[in-house]
Parts: C-alpha cells; structure tokens; sequence
C-alpha cells in the first residue's frame, strides 16, 4: 500500500485495518508471565503490584525484545537469535516535580498485543516498497504515588526492535529526564562520535567527556551509535525515530557500570548557540520517540536493515509527492557566468541541480537572504536553468531563516527548487520544533530541504519526503580516512540519509578516485553533492577523468538495494538496482584486499560488466590511477574486486 498518513497519539491500530489483526487484552499465543495479582482479562482500573514480564517477537522469530516489571520498577532486554544485544537495562521518565515513572510503585491496568504485516510505496529510497512487520506489546501502567497513567510500547521486526513511551492522561506535563538505559554484554564496543569528529571505537564506559560551559558537558554520544560484540559477527545500532517535540537524544557513560550506556536529553542546542532547556512540557497524551536498535547477524545485514526507522515514523503528510524529485546536485561558484556553466555542466553531466552556496547574498551571517549580490544575476540563472530542466538549490544560514513562511514563498515565486540550509544546531525540544517546522514549509511551499551542520536524522523524511537529506556526519569536504568511510555505512548512514559531497579527483583526498566513485553507490544519499569544490573547466577532457561515465550514469534511488559484505571500519560492498541495471560499490579502509563477490544475485540472462578499479597504487591514494574495463557475466559469476590501500571498485552490471 502507499505511505499514508493515519498515526495517532497514542498509536492504535484499527480492527480492520487491512494487513493488521485487532489488538487483544489476553495475550493468546504470546510470551507472558504475571504475577498472581496481575489484572484479569478486561480489567481497566489500578491493579495490585506484581512481577511481570512479556516479550515481543519477530515474525520471523530473529529478534526479541522484552519488557519486564520487578518490584515495581520496569525494565527491558533484547535478543537477536538468541544472543544477547541488550541485557536487563532500566525503563523510566522523571517528570520536572520530582515524579519518578517506572523506577517504583508501577502497576499494570491494562496490556495488549497485536501483529502487523503491511508494505508500504515511499516516494524514493533504498528500495521500492518496504514491509512493515512486527509484533507489539503494550502495557498500560499507572504510578501508584502520583496516579498518573502512561505507557510502554515494544516492538519486535525481523530489523530489530524498539520502544517508547506514552504519557496516557489528558493534559500536560513537563519532562525532565528519560531514564532509559542500554546495559550490553561483556566485550561489547561501541562507535562513539559527537558532532563532527571521527567515530571512536570504546567500551561503553570509557566514552570521552567532552563539551564546553556552553553545550551538553560529559561522556557523551551521538546517535546513530554502533555496538559490535564478542564473536565478532553480530551488530546493533541505536538509532531515534518519531522525534516530535522532544529533546535529541544522547547517550552517556555510567560511572561504576562500564558496560551500561544511558540516555541524555540535549539541554542545549549542538554548538551552545540558542537558550538553554532543562525540561520540556508537551500536550499529552503524548508519545516520546521512538528508541530503535537496528541488529544484523551480520554486518552486512544490519546495512540492509536500516528501514527500521522509517518504518518507525509517521506515514507521509503529503498528499501530492509528484513535484519531489531526489537527484544529483553540482556546487557553482558566486558568479552569475558560473552558474550558467554550471547549467550546461549539469546537462552533460546527467546532473539535475545546481547550488549556490553559502555567499551567494553576502555575508552568512546576515539575516537578510534575500537580495542575491550584484556578482550574481539570480532571476537569469534560474530562468536558464528551468528551460534546461536545471533545479537551482540555495544556501541558506538558519540565521536568516526565522520566518521561513515568507522566505520559502519569495524562493518559491522566483523558482528555486530546494534550499540547503545551514548551520542547524539541533538539540533541544525548541530546537526539534524548527527543524520540523522547517521541513514542513518547505513542504507547503515545494521546496526540497537539505539540513547542514549537527542535525541528526529521526525517520521524518517519510513524514515529509521534501526533506531529502541531512549532514549530521563529519563530512568528505575535510577529506577523512578510508577507515572513517567504512565505518558510516554501518553507524551514521543505518539512521537516515547523508549529504556527503563526494571529492573525486581531489588531490587533496586521503583514498583513491574509485573509492570516491564507489561512494556513491555504498551510501544513500537521495540528494547527492558531486565534484566537490570542482570547476566543470576542471573535466572539460573528459577522457582525463575515466570516471565521468559512472557518475554521469548513476542514479541517487533505487528500486532494491543489498550490501553483500562488510566489517565496520574494514570494508563495504553494497549493490543497488534501479531498473533492470545494478550498480556495485566496494571500499576498503587503508589496507588492500581482494574479495571474491558472487553475482548470485541478478537474474536470469547475461550482463555486461563495467568494471572501475584501482590501477598500480600510486604514491599517495589519490594517485592511483582508475583502470576501465568490461566483461560478459552471469548470476552464476563471482568477480575477484580487487582494491588498493583506501581503495575500491564501482561496478556497473546491465543487462546484455
């Protein structure tokens, strides 16, 4: 079915809905064990205290997720495949009074379950249909000091599993803490990063403390974060999902609990830069976001698995997606002649944006985005771009964007297609709340929106698919590792798009030209930035640039993506269909390697294969010259990739 929009606050899921069974009060067929003074079926009002547990599981019976109350105090642990993901860890919000929910004093009124099996169109993505899967338990509890009434929700997907909260009782409160906690096993590490430095593998508790008097102070992380396990095989990533009018989450070291990881809600924005807020009152009944743990068994499969926070947002709020069109973008410098050449370049290029970024109205810093410097003849370039089929995307500091109403609408009636905007310090509930309301009038006004800076993603470009992707991440344009490169893929990029703005043919790259090649297969990137601070005059010969052919063909969504090997930090090989062509991209960290890569999964008949892989390694990675060939393969095939030191292999398989 298409994505549409009918979630509620809190969610329950209709009788007849097709794909979905009705919700039960008894848990026929389920994992549950209560206590003797548990509720009876249809019991509704304040139950006596008792130990209880229930477990959601997987259709496919992979993952399990399981809800506990002991003594009073709620807690939760998951599994997938019977090993341990996250062992007993704490469940609880503390409102701004003091009140404490879930640490003691709870009781079950009310519990429910139901499975739901549905698919649903998303206007693009990784793939051309998602299934939505899952098994959901319900408790209805109340507070016995305070008699306040909320609600814990787990589910389990063959993806992973996830929960959240939802404060039942009609009216307000004010949140001043989630006390949530990820307890993992002995020999776990987990990929710390905060804002834009490089991922750091620790145990959970050996975090680094960082920030400033005027940020978010301590062991802090940001999320995605990823957590590989002793064995080495099995994977998780914690990602948000559904985030409304709510704090960010972070998660911090425990001091005396190496192995245990808490939440934190952002009281400031990212870099310091807004007011400060300690707590946050919202309407309720309301529901807090989502918090997801995206699994793999393998970690390619947990690269397969990041559908998960979608599925965990809010349906499309958009009637008509017809006017949103992911693609391909190209940076022009601030001149009105560069941006016409910049046109032309996109034209030949297989291209279907240009960007003036951050200057094209004077200093950034200004507030005032409207009025384009007299270098640029704006109302020119975008009435040539438009008779060429050319989007115009502008750069847009969040400082000049406090009444986006009228500066969408001016955008809009000049044509522009799209507004990048910059510096999003994302953290606190304020914060959310123009985020979101950004996306949203972009949306009314058909502007496609790309946020910049430390903004992390939460699911909502299925909400508002105009929202076509994010930075969040510490990006190519200040060249990073190959190690660092390979570790996206299964951290940052498992929770949503990511604006990357591939570098090829830099020299001041720290990999080789076809592992910036292969970037753009490997990650999902809707709206995706090539030829980072290029010229077109720089590819005017384009038989100096072997790799011209590959972008020029390449597109940014797909009808059905698979990663087909990888290690975090080691190596990635991910291949994605979109028509009847696949395009395979593979990147190594700073070692050379081979991998042997069955074709198993095209289809029937023969398929050219265009190969672009490394040649002799030069003297530094981005020297290695990119070495073109060709071959007729089958699904019975498997290709030797071979790939320099911070290297890779892109591959084109069509149809002979």
């Amino acid at each position: 079915m298409a994505d549409s929009a009918r979630h509620a606050l809190p969610e329950q899921p209709s009788a007849d809905a097709p794909g979905q069974v009705s919700r039960r009060r008894l848990l026929k067929g389920a994992a549950v064990t209560l206590g003797a003074a548990a509720l009876g079926a249809g019991g509704a009002g304040t139950a006596a205290a008792a130990d209880a547990s229930v477990t959601a599981t997987a259709p496919d019976g992979s993952n399990t997720i399981t809800m506990s109350l002991t003594s009073g105090a709620l807690s939760w642990s998951a599994k997938r495949k019977g090993a341990r993901v996250v062992d007993t860890s704490a469940l609880g919000l503390k409102l701004s009074d003091g009140t404490v929910l879930g640490a003691a004093g709870t009781v079950i009124t009310n519990y429910q379950h139901w499975t739901i099996d549905n698919t649903w169109t998303p206007v693009y993505g990784r793939n051309a249909t998602v299934r939505d899967r899952y098994q959901e338990m319900r408790w209805n509890l109340q507070d016995t000091a305070s008699l306040i009434n909320f609600s814990v929700q787990i589910r389990a997907y063959p993806t992973g599993v996830a929960f959240r909260y939802v404060l039942l009782d009609k009216g307000a409160a004010t949140i001043a803490d989630e006390l949530t906690t990820f307890a993992f096993p002995d020999g776990t590490l987990v990929y710390s990063a905060r804002d834009e430095d490089p991922y750091n593998p620790v145990a959970p508790g050996s975090i680094p403390s960082t920030g400033t008097s005027t940020t978010d102070t301590g062991p802090l992380t940001d999320l995605p974060l990823t957590a590989t396990y002793a064995g080495g095989s099995l994977i998780a990533c914690i990602c948000e999902s559904s985030r409304l009018n709510f704090p960010r989450l972070m998660l911090s070291s425990v001091s005396g609990q190496p192995g245990t990881l808490a939440a934190y809600l952002m009281e400031h924005t990212a870099r310091g830069a807004d007011t400060v807020q300690t707590t946050s009152t919202v309407t309720t009944p309301f529901a807090t976001p989502w918090r997801a743990v995206v699994t793999g068994s393998t970690h390619a499969e947990l690269v397969d698995n990041a559908e998960l926070v979608l599925n965990l947002a809010p349906a499309s709020a958009l009637a008509d997606t017809s006017w949103i069109k992911p693609g391909k973008a190209f940076r022009v410098q601030l001149t009105t002649a560069a941006g016409m050449a910049g046109v032309d370049f996109a034209v030949a290029r297989g291209l279907q944006y240009i960007e003036y970024d951050g200057g094209w109205y004077g200093d950034v810093s200004s507030t005032d985005a409207t009025k384009p410097i007299a270098d640029i003849d704006l109302p020119s370039v975008i009435s040539y771009a438009t008779s060429k089929g050319i989007g115009v995307i502008l750069y847009v500091d969040r400082r000049a964007a406090g009444n986006p109403d009228s500066l969408f609408g001016l955008y809009k009636s000049w044509g522009v297609a799209g507004v990048k905007l910059g510096f999003v310090d994302d953290g606190t509930q304020a914060m959310t709340n123009q985020i979101t309301n950004w996306v949203r009038t972009a949306a009314k006004y058909k502007l496609l929106i790309d946020l910049h800076d430390d903004v992390r993603p939460f699911g909502y470009e299925r909400t508002y698919p105009n929202w076509v992707t994010m930075e969040g991440v510490r990006g190519n344009e200040r060249f990073p590792t190959a190690s660092h490169n390979v570790t996206l893929p299964f951290a940052r990029n498992i929770g949503g798009p990511m604006d990357y703005t591939i570098c090829y043919g830099q020299s001041r790259d720290r990999t080789t030209n076809v592992h910036q090649m292969a970037m753009a297969a490997v990650f999902y990137q809707p709206l995706n930035f090539l030829y980072w601070y290029d010229s077109p005059s720089k590819f005017a010969n384009p038989s100096n640039w072997p790799g011209l052919p590959w972008f020029d063909a390449i597109p940014t969504t797909w009808d059905e993506s698979r990663a087909l090997a990888g290690s975090i930090g080691q190596y990635v090989v991910v291949a994605r269909r979109h028509g009847d062509t696949w395009y395979v991209g593979a990147m190594t960290n700073e070692t050379s390697r081979t991998l042997s890569l069955p074709l198993t999964f095209l289809g029937g008949g023969t398929f050219t294969a265009t190969v672009y892989a490394d040649g002799t390694p030069g003297a530094s990675p981005y020297q290695t010259p990119v070495v073109v060939n060709s071959r007729t393969v089958t699904s019975a095939t498997a290709l030797d990739v071979a790939m320099a030191p911070a290297g890779g292999q892109a591959i084109i398989l069509k149809p002979s």
